[in-house]
């Protein structure tokens, strides 16, 4: 997801290993089961879509508590989206818990963009705006992006929301360079656009009306742009591409003029090497495009693994016992790709938390986003029982054990957000598990590294985030319930006229009074999806894109299952 100014992307983290490893109506609202029926538009079909399941387990008084904080919520957006140009801000910062905004993140994304269209038909599907009221914003700012400058219809990482030009970087100018370079002014991120597409399919299904509108924008985009398709090997990586790369993967980018198979071009790529991880919407889309081969789901590592098993392999696949969490539990298992039928050995292996018969799918960095967000539209929970879906609630009760159990938190919920103070900052916050035992390269039965994430100390433990109970409404309803619950009673001035505010330390109790318009938007689609009945999961199901999903999360079985 496109955040700091200083960062090229918080969703697409540059994490590197040689080549670099980035390891993304009130009565009947307050009645269960109230899934939205909407006609399908020229682009799908209703009818044939996998069913995704009944989602429950939450009370009459907790779903009016719910729709009373998407009603606050919703109220960020007034004065969030740029009134020259019908984009969504960045940010909003209200200084010291001011009731009105003290300054304004004047620039937004592609998946600002992407995540903003959901919180609109999010707001439709509540009750919080009328039919009329949804269909007008929409238009008005898919016909901006539609003026934007693109590359073969992909946005460009930074735009200004006063003039829809593309930006260096946020407070750096608008872009004025012409002859193609390694900078923002070039870069399109994959996973950002992944978040930008998947608002473009939601609003195809929701809003029929405006189906021709958002197919005109998806049309050109070819998500083939992204993936690795030089030759492969049965091994991790292929030694005989320049740069050790695994292959098959997708990258975390593409610099418009500068393709990475010229020159040394590829020494400013990598790869989004770990498939649990956010950039995994862009697997889904680009696979149901048809756009992307099967490879890539094999390809993409759930874990960083261990050589393959292959002799040929061991001294050229990578060593990742720096990992948090090693040795690790699994095993080989093959795979034949339902498109192509060719073959594919894939580590399903796992962490296990420390003490526990928990195991789990680990993030690169410990944050609940990482993990959850393509759930929020990808109905994971229901199509991959004995995979992601899993793998989803598996990373929720990490997340509670370990700030509760070993932080001794009031609170749970770590996730890349604000800082918890008023400077503007923007931090990745994750449970990464530095409690535990960690011995860093060479760990072995010994002296094993006894962390909860890929990386080890890239992340801090010392933020919660509400965004991440919200995200957890799908996969632990009444412990995410009673933490948002826990947030407003612990930390009364975490909560503002607009919902909730972006981070808070448990420990101090200092909050940055900011909202992020990916944060408050992930908040609308985890209400929409639990008080509509998996409502924005539905819109996904119904589109043709969604058939790679639905047949990769239900044939898979993780080691976490068995």
């Amino acid at each position: 997801m496109a955040r700091s100014p200083s960062s090229r992307s918080a969703g697409s983290r540059l994490r590197r290993f040689g080549w670099a490893v980035a390891l993304v109506f009130a009565a009947a609202l307050l009645a269960p089961g109230t899934a939205r029926a909407t006609a399908g538009s020229a682009a799908g079909s209703v009818g044939s879509a996998a069913p995704v399941s009944a989602y429950g387990g939450l009370s009459a008084s907790q779903r009016a508590s719910l729709l009373a904080i998407a009603r606050d919520t919703w109220k960020f957006y007034g004065p969030d989206v740029d009134q020259a140009t019908s984009l969504p801000m960045d940010n909003i910062t209200f200084a010291g818990g001011s009731a009105t905004p003290t300054s304004y993140g004047r620039y937004t994304s592609s998946a600002n963009i992407g995540v903003y269209l959901w919180a609109v038909v999010a707001a439709r599907d509540l009750g919080l705006i009328d039919e009329a009221q949804a269909r007008a914003r929409l238009t008005a700012t898919l016909t901006e992006v539609s003026h934007l400058q693109r590359f073969d219809g992909f946005l460009y990482q930074w735009y200004d929301t006063t003039n829809g030009k593309v930006l260096t970087n946020p407070g750096q100018g608008d872009c004025t360079e012409t002859t193609p370079a390694f900078d923002n002014c070039f870069f399109v991120s994959n996973v950002d656009n992944g978040w930008y597409a998947s608002g473009l399919i939601v609003v195809r299904q929701a809003v029929p009306s405006l189906a021709h509108l958002a197919d005109s924008l998806i049309q050109p985009m070819n998500f083939g742009l992204f993936y690795d398709n030089r030759a492969e090997t049965h091994c991790n990586v292929n030694p005989a591409v320049t740069g050790n790369q695994p292959t098959g993967q997708m990258f975390g980018g593409y610099y418009a003029g500068l393709p990475p198979e010229a020159g040394d071009n590829w020494t400013h790529y990598y790869h989004n090497g770990a498939l649990y991880s956010d950039p995994r919407i862009s697997a889904y889309i680009g696979m149901g495009l048809h756009q992307m081969p099967g490879n890539v789901w094999w390809r993409s590592w759930r874990e960083l693994p261990p050589p393959a098993p292959f002799a040929d392999c061991q001294a050229t696949d990578p060593d990742f016992s720096w990992q948090g969490q090693w040795p690790m539990a699994g095993s080989w298992q093959t795979y034949t790709d339902p498109q192509s039928g060719q073959q594919f050995p894939v580590w399903e292996g796992h962490y296990t938390y420390p003490g526990s018969s928990l195991t789990f799918i680990p993030t690169y960095a410990g944050g609940m986003f990482e993990g959850l967000m393509p759930n929020e539209i990808v109905p994971e929970t229901s199509w991959g029982t004995r995979s992601f879906g899993l793998a989803d609630a598996r990373t929720a009760q990490v997340q509670i054990k370990y700030a509760t159990q070993q932080l001794g938190y009031p609170v749970w919920g770590m996730s890349p957000s604000s800082t918890p103070d008023d400077t503007g900052d923007y931090g990745g916050y994750g449970v990464e598990g530095l409690k535990f035992p960690y011995y860093g390269v060479g760990a072995d039965a010994s002296h094993p590294n006894e962390g909860l994430s890929q990386d080890h100390g890239g992340s801090s433990e010392t933020v919660v985030t509400p965004h991440a109970s919200f995200l957890a409404l799908d996969v632990a309803p009444q412990q995410a319930f009673a933490n948002i619950t826990a947030l407003r009673s612990h930390f009364p001035g975490v909560y503002g006229a607009d919902g909730f505010f972006d981070a808070v330390n448990p420990v101090t109790g200092s909050v940055g009074h900011r909202d992020l318009v990916l944060d408050q938007s992930m908040i609308m689609a985890s209400l929409d999806n639990a008080l509509r009945d998996r409502a924005l999961q539905r819109d996904f199901a119904r589109d043709p894109v969604s058939w790679a999903a639905h047949t990769y999360l239900s044939m898979e079985t993780m080691s976490i299952a068995g």
